[in-house]
């Protein structure tokens, strides 16, 4: 009996040196299984901003500035004058090429009230009709001379910064200021041609300046490249911004995103995927309690969620522990249920 209990004594030391030394317990994991989950495919792309309208004004002639009525970066209204050139010469032309035109005006007159009482030939009163038209050309020449030296915003805008001074003279063609119409906003971007087929007309788009990333600008497309640049296989898109507070300007880089199309799938945690190389996989427990490795196709993601094909709708994924897991091992699933994945 006493060999006996002392046999019994050293089999249970034995059971405790074994949990000691190898009983250690399955990793605890977490596991979910797949939901659907309505999935919309985004377009990704960066553009450069551009005024809804923009004109670099210049000289028609070579001439001296007498004045400059804009001020560095101010607003200005449609028609109002940037510039005025020197214009003493034209000015005294015009004085009297107008006189000429009156004079001529009042000798047809008087040619004409003669013929009516027959004292004047038809060709006389031909000859003063043409002297009078021609003073009137003249007089609407000198006119366009002094209005080639009158530089006016043709809509309304924010004028440049400032880079000539009143009393240079400018050659013509020089440029005097660059107008720019904020109000909106023109993007221009490229994307794949194998986009095309989710793009279209009025498609809502969100783009997202560096300068302001947690205040995204929403617009719309307004036009589609007819032409595809064979080079780059790609095309490019313009679309539109408000702005009304003139944030955006021209030049700024945007990122842009663009939601090209909805379609249900399968969802699970991103945290659930492992990669190797360019394979994509997750751990599922099977019946017996062990993580399995399967390979998965992974597509869209949205709010911590993937989209995955290959699993089973009722399959057990590990999304916490992974790490701790490896193909065949034993867990331990906390909770004992798997979750449904929530919803976004």
């Amino acid at each position: 009996m006493m060999l006996a209990v002392a046999l019994a004594g050293c089999g249970a030391d034995g059971a405790r040196g074994a949990a000691k030394a190898g009983g250690k317990q399955p990793p605890l994991v977490a596991v979910v299984t797949p939901r659907p989950h309505r999935f919309i495919s985004r377009i990704e792309a960066v553009g450069t901003a551009r005024a809804n309208e923009q004109v670099t004004l210049s000289s028609a002639v070579t001439e001296r500035i007498d004045r400059l009525s804009f001020r560095d970066g101010g607003f200005v209204q449609k028609g109002q004058i940037i510039a005025m050139l020197a214009q003493g010469e034209e000015q005294a032309a015009l004085a009297g090429a107008r006189a000429e035109a009156k004079q001529a005006q009042h000798q047809l007159e008087r040619v004409q009230a003669l013929g009516a009482r027959g004292f004047a030939t038809g060709a006389l009163v031909e000859l003063q009709e043409a002297t009078a038209r021609r003073a009137q050309a003249q007089a609407a020449s000198a006119e366009a001379q002094i209005a080639d030296r009158v530089i006016r915003a043709p809509f309304a805008g924010f004028a440049s910064l400032r880079t000539i001074s009143e009393g240079a003279i400018v050659n013509s063609g020089a440029p005097i200021a660059t107008i720019s119409d904020l109000s909106r906003i023109k993007l221009d971007f490229t994307v794949p041609e194998t986009a095309l087929r989710s793009l279209r007309r009025g498609q809502p788009i969100i783009a997202t300046a560096a300068a302001w990333p947690d205040q995204p600008v929403r617009g719309t497309i307004e036009t589609i490249d007819p032409v595809i640049d064979p080079a780059t296989r790609a095309v490019t898109v313009r679309a539109v911004l408000a702005n009304p507070d003139t944030r955006l300007k021209p030049g700024m880089l945007l990122t842009i995103a663009i939601e090209a199309e909805a379609r249900e799938g399968w969802a699970v945690p991103e945290m659930a995927i492992t990669g190797d190389g360019a394979d994509r996989f997750v751990h599922v427990v099977d019946a017996a309690g062990k993580a399995r490795r399967k390979r998965v196709v992974v597509g869209v993601r949205d709010a911590g969620l993937i989209e995955v094909t290959g699993l089973p709708a009722d399959a057990r994924v590990i999304t916490e522990g992974v790490v701790k897991v490896s193909d065949g091992s034993r867990v331990r699933i906390r909770g004992g249920e798997p979750k449904v994945v929530a919803a976004p």
